[in-house]
Order: structure tokens, then C-alpha cells, then sequence
């Protein structure tokens, strides 16, 4: 519930004693960037937008927000993909791009430590000449903040290997909805007592906002072994998944593109793709050279005994990063076979990835719509997007009731509705067909024993009102620019 027209001034007059006038935006013009995230399917018009350039603004809007009793959301880059950084209407948007400094380095102990506007990418940036990187890499990485990374726990291709964000956050300094500054885990890899870090990442900004955050680097791989193989169907792409799986090899990264993702990524970045396959399996080792070498060895074989029609290996970096442009940018070019589609993000177990693969072609069919495939195949992870013409009468609910049927397919097969994109207003409908409503009471009264107002990121997660599948009505302008990928 948004403030009453008599209340808001206060609340304002309040934030502009902490804010000055450049940095509080509250004309409708001043708002309008801010009424939605990457899709542009929900929109809300916020009463105001706060941007704070340091940990102390921030604690000062949220006792604000909660003196008021005003609802709020942190939003970075607002590159999310679920609605999670919607705005609430009527409440406060407090904007975290200028809290984007390197506030701590340390080579030795492999830790950097981040303002949660600082870019994903950055961090690998500036612990690159100490021969370290930061693992985690959404498409998005370009652009997607670390803050946001931590709330949906945000994963990417090389997840498969070294886990999502949250296996990679080893604290935060966090402020509560009512406040008050706490300190969630430490530098250290063993924690000692409840895991407090690990409930707040991934919560979606329903249990406040992170302040700082402590980031685990990891040493640079010596070497990098990648593989291309193609296949004619994206079924045996699927199984070939499973076989690499059940061999013991654990590689850096496995990622399938069926056909039209293939058609679309040549099509924007000329990736030098088989444009006749029908899905084109990515397999990347990496780690000490020798293991490598001898890992490539069983890869190939279990490689060969899979169907593959072509294989082809990276022969130089050059030869590697191509493949992986074309990877990166297939979600964002598929905007180019279609003025619209739904994009979905749901997970599957690897054993069952062929099945889960087979039966979206049959629905495919069956709806009379296309569906292009690009996903991270190692952890079951899959992005399909239904595409579809609005202008076309009944389109646009057909394309909702299949993107709804892959949901519920990833339920029935024993996996998940989202991978990293988030619960967030998109999928708010089917957690209950997820979970047991015991299950999503224990939820809320841990949500409410931290924020019993509702106040932080209100409306978001938990079922209630509406909650359509997500629809991108073409490109979003970053993707148009190949900045991000709906990834």
C-alpha cells in the first residue's frame, strides 16, 4: 500500500534532509528509468528514487522507510530478469550504482571486498594482475552489480565447476529492514554458529540491503581445453550432458544452443557455428596443465561415443573467446527472430536434461511456437524462450500456457522453477506448486521475524495477486546493444 497524498510530504521533506536535490529524484520524468528492470512486462511508479553514496545514506533511507513505514527496493544496474527490482508503487527506490568502490584487495589472503554497486566484472579486473579472478560470470557481468549477484545468487557458465554466488560470498555488512547494521559471516572459510550469510543470499532484497560485501578470489586456470561438438538433435546434446557427468570429468563449463539460438547468434556475432545443427554442446576443462591434458583425453572419447556429427576444438584464446561471444550473445540475439517472447529459467536433474529437452520440442510443436534453447546444460540449468507475435490474436496466450507447461515440466522431473534469474514477480504463481503451503509459511514467518512490515522489496516472491509469466515485448535497449543476455 502506498502512501495517502497527505502523508508522502514528511516522508520526502525527511529524505531531502539526507539527500540532496540531485541525488532525490521525485519528478514523473526523474522516475520514469526506474519503473522496471530488464523486463519491461511489470511496471510501477515509485514515490520517490534515493541515491546514497555511502553505507551511512543507505542505513539512513532504510530508518526512514521504516519510520514511515514506507516500502522500499534496492536496485543496482537493474539488469534483473524475474521483476525483482520492480519497483513498489508508491514506496522508495534507493539506488546503489554509486556505492561502486574497490574497498579492499588482498592477494594473499584472496579476498576482495566490494560496495554492492561495484560491477561483477570489475572484481576480476582488478584482481587480475595478481593472477586471480572472481568466478561467478552472467552474461550480464559487463554491466549486472555485485549486489544484485548476491540477492538472486546469480550463477553463469563457469558455475558449473566452482558454484554460484554464494559459494563465493564469504560476508556481508548488511542493514536490515528496521535499520539496524548487522555483520553476516566473516573472511574465513569456516564460519562458526547458524549461517546467516547463507539465508541472505539468494533472498531476492526481502531481508534488507548489503552494505559490503567479502568475495572469495580464486587462482587463474593455467590452461583452458574447449570443445565444440554438434549434434542432430538436441536430445543426444542432452544425453551427451549426462555421459560427460557420469565419466567423473568436472569441467569449467557446459552449455548447449539448439538451432535457432545457433541461427541467431551467427547472425549477430558470426561465431563460425555449424548453422546446420541442430544443437552445438560447449564443453570447457580447465585448472593445472597436465590434468587438463588428461582429462581432454577421456572427454574425447566420451565426446565421440555420443553422436556428435563434428568436433571441434579451440585452437588458440582467439579461437575460445569466439566461441564463447557467440555463447554470451545467443539470448540477446535471439530478439532477433521474433518481435516478442517469453523467456523462462527453470532447472532440471542432468539425468533427466534429454527427456526435459525432447518434451519441449513436443510442446513446441504442439503450441505451434517456437522455442530457442540456450542453457547451462552441467547443473540442469534451462533458459527457453517461447517465441511469439502479439499482434497475432491468441499468440500471446498460447505462449504464456507453454511457458507455464515448461515450469511445471522442471516440477514434475524433480528440479526447480528458477536456476539464478529469481523468483522476483515472474514466477510468483508457481511456488506453490513447488512447495507445500507448510513450506511457504515457514518461509514467511522467517521473512517476517526479520521485517515484520513487509517494507523491504514488498510483493515479490511469494504468491498473491497477479503473476503472469514474464513477456519481453522485443529486445530490451542493453540487450540491443549486446550489453546483457537473458542469462
Amino acid at each position: 500500500m502506498s502512501l495517502a497524498l497527505e502523508d508522502r510530504a514528511p516522508f520526502l521533506a525527511d529524505l531531502a534532509k539526507v539527500f540532496p536535490k540531485d541525488r532525490l529524484l521525485d519528478k514523473a520524468a526523474q522516475l520514469t528509468p526506474y519503473e522496471s528492470d530488464a523486463l519491461t512486462a511489470f511496471r510501477a511508479r515509485p514515490l520517490a528514487v534515493a541515491l546514497p553514496e555511502s553505507s551511512e545514506e543507505v542505513v539512513a533511507a532504510v530508518r526512514l522507510c521504516a519510520k514511515h513505514k514506507v516500502p522500499f527496493v534496492a536496485r543496482g544496474s537493474g539488469t534483473s530478469l524475474s521483476g525483482g527490482s520492480l519497483p513498489i508503487e508508491g514506496g522508495l527506490v534507493i539506488g546503489l550504482n554509486r556505492m561502486n568502490r574497490l574497498l579492499k584487495l588482498d592477494p594473499k589472503e584472496r579476498v576482495a571486498v566490494v560496495q554492492p554497486g561495484f560491477i561483477n566484472l570489475e572484481v576480476t579486473r582488478a584482481a587480475e594482475p595478481y593472477g586471480l579472478y572472481y568466478a561467478p560470470d552472467p552474461s550480464s557481468q559487463p554491466v549486472s552489480t555485485i549486489g544484485g549477484n548476491l540477492a538472486f545468487n546469480s550463477g553463469g557458465a563457469h558455475c558449473l565447476k566452482y558454484g554460484m554466488t554464494s559459494n563465493h560470498v564469504l560476508g556481508a555488512k548488511v542493514v536490515l529492514p528496521d535499520g539496524e547494521v548487522v555483520a553476516l559471516g566473516q573472511e574465513s572459510l569456516e564460519a562458526v554458529g547458524p549461517d546467516w550469510l547463507g539465508l541472505f543470499v539468494g533472498s531476492e532484497g526481502l531481508l534488507g540491503i548489503a552494505l559490503e560485501i567479502t568475495l572469495r578470489l580464486l587462482p587463474r586456470p593455467e590452461k583452458y581445453h574447449t570443445v565444440l561438438a554438434a549434434y542432430d538433435s538436441l536430445e543426444k546434446a542432452g544425453d551427451a550432458v549426462a555421459a560427460v557427468v557420469t565419466s567423473g570429468l568436472l569441467p569449467g563449463a557446459m552449455e548447449i544452443m539448439d538451432q535457432l539460438a545457433i541461427e541467431a547468434a551467427e547472425a549477430a556475432v558470426h561465431a563460425g557455428y555449424p548453422r546446420e545443427a541442430r544443437a552445438l554442446l560447449i564443453v570447457e576443462l580447465e585448472g593445472e596443465a597436465l590434468e587438463v591434458e588428461a582429462e581432454a583425453r577421456e572427454l574425447a572419447r566420451v565426446i565421440a561415443a555420443s553422436g556428435a556429427y563434428q568436433v571441434r576444438l579451440a585452437q588458440s584464446a582467439e579461437e575460445r573467446l569466439k566461441i564463447w561471444k557467440g555463447r554470451k550473445a545467443a539470448f540477446s540475439a535471439v530478439g532477433r527472430l521474433s518481435p516478442d517472447y517469453i523467456v523462462q529459467d527453470g532447472v532440471v536433474p542432468r539425468s533427466k536434461l534429454g527427456q526435459a529437452l525432447a518434451e519441449i520440442e513436443r510442446l513446441s510443436q504442439a503450441y505451434g511456437l517456437r522455442v530457442a534453447n540456450v542453457f547451462h546444460a552441467g547443473d540442469g540449468n534451462l533458459h527457453p524462450l517461447v517465441l511469439y507475435d502479439g499482434k497475432k490474436p491468441g499468440e500471446l496466450e498460447r505462449a504464456e500456457a507453454l511457458a507455464g507447461e515448461i515450469l511445471r515440466l522442471c516440477i514434475r522431473l524433480g528440479g526447480s522453477i528458477t536456476g539464478e534469474h529469481g523468483v522476483g514477480m515472474e514466477k510468483r504463481q508457481y511456488l506453490g506448486e513447488m512447495f507445500a503451503e507448510d513450506d511457504l509459511e515457514a518461509m514467511r514467518r522467517i521473512r517476517r521475524a526479520v521485517d515484520p512490515e513487509e517494507l523491504s522489496n514488498r510483493g515479490k516472491m511469494f504468491p498473491g495477486g497477479e503473476a503472469p509469466a514474464l513477456r519481453a515485448h522485443g529486445a530490451h535497449p542493453l540487450e540491443q546493444a549486446g550489453v546483457i543476455s537473458r542469462e
